[in-house]
């Protein structure tokens, strides 16, 4: 067992070079097996526990579920919800807001293909200002006073997200072309796949009802990672303070309390030179949360975030993974049509073919 774990180190250094060890380099599979077995992330290199006390386990790790399976590789797959599994911004979106005007009785809005482009353009995706941009063109309801416009937009955002969750459980909205093929795939490869959905624009009840349609067989082999899975992962207990000092020493406790205020810190200065402003380290806190979901993904397919590839939908999906050192390959949907994404190795049209497979992911052969 010690010569085949050491054989797939040297394999995991020839595929994605990155610092590693034997205690992270475990081998991945799609069934969570005891905690007790698992190998801590790469945070706890980073925090050395007083003698005869230990860090907890993280919830699952992977190992081989089938005698007859192909050999594992060090290498897991993370896949964004919102993009990836479907082009929720081209099949609901528009739909729901329609749904929503309609609901309350906004007869003279309805957003066809073209002005719905046109608005997610000029706002950058943000809703709030799309109604704001819409209104301001084709006139208020003449019977709302200036202010309340503010309650009258919540009120359409509610409605819209009402619409949206009826939209993501029908078959109204599909799943993007090749993506069950490619998880097929992975999962053949011996590759663990988890489907990030701790983050996202509309919220993990509609992440969870895209996910459904993968099928039941197919999510019996995956990972689903939303908010509870984050909290309960080994960074989360650390970093995001959830519930760990009965069980850690004062030390520890402190480590990890730095280890967070530090991750804060730079992800703030990131995002002030991007935008080229002062950012309170307030304002990176949503950029925290996807990094706390990457890092607690990277847990549960039992590698460590280098070794990882997220397959990324969303802009904050691939500057999280830059952050943390983890490949990035962006597949693009009708949203980020004309995005940029710099720091991702490749960005994709879509799954299969010319396009993004498993095997070019095995060969590193991004475009």
């Amino acid at each position: 067992m010690a010569a085949a774990a050491a054989a797939r180190c040297v394999q995991l250094r020839v595929y994605l070079p990155g610092p590693s060890s034997p205690e992270t380099a475990k081998a991945p599979a799609s069934i969570p097996t005891s905690s007790a077995a698992s190998a801590a992330p790469p945070l706890r290199a980073a925090v050395t526990p007083s003698y005869g006390r230990r860090l907890p386990a993280p919830p699952i790790r992977c190992s081989s579920s089938s005698s007859e399976s192909p050999a594992p590789l060090n290498l897991g797959l993370l896949l964004e919800v919102e993009g990836v599994l479907a082009d929720v911004y081209r099949f609901g979106n528009r739909q729901a807001f329609n749904v929503a005007f309609q609901s309350l009785g906004l007869d003279c809005a309805n957003w066809t293909e073209p002005i719905y482009a046109d608005l997610v353009r000029k706002a950058r995706g943000d809703e709030e200002r799309m109604l704001v941009l819409f209104f301001d063109r084709i006139g208020w309801p003449t019977s709302l006073p200036t202010s309340e416009k503010g309650s009258f937009m919540k009120s359409v955002l509610r409605e819209k997200l009402k619409a949206l969750e009826d939209f993501s459980a029908s078959d109204s909205l599909p799943l993007r072309p090749g993506v069950e093929k490619f998880i097929d795939d992975a999962l053949n490869e011996g590759i663990p796949v988890a489907i990030m959905a701790a983050y996202g624009r509309n919220g993990e009840k509609i992440s969870r009802s895209i996910v459904t349609k993968l099928g039941p067989e197919r999510t019996s082999k995956i990972k689903f990672v939303g908010k509870d899975e984050v909290q309960g992962s080994l960074y989360g207990q650390l970093v995001l303070g959830k519930g760990v000092t009965s069980s850690l020493d004062e030390q520890l406790v402190r480590e990890a309390q730095k280890a967070a205020s530090a991750e804060k810190q730079r992800i703030a200065e990131e995002v002030a030179s991007i935008l080229k402003v002062s950012v309170d380290i307030t304002a990176s806190e949503s950029n925290e949360q996807v990094i706390a979901a990457l890092r607690a993904g990277s847990e549960y397919v039992g590698c460590d975030v280098q070794n990882c590839i997220l397959i990324a939908g969303s802009q904050s999906g691939v500057l999280a993974a830059e952050r943390i050192g983890m490949p990035c390959v962006v597949v693009r949907s009708s949203f980020t049509a004309r995005a940029e994404f710099h720091s991702a190795k490749a960005v994709m049209d879509g799954f299969g073919d010319t396009d993004l497979t498993v095997s070019k992911l095995l060969n590193k052969k991004w475009s």
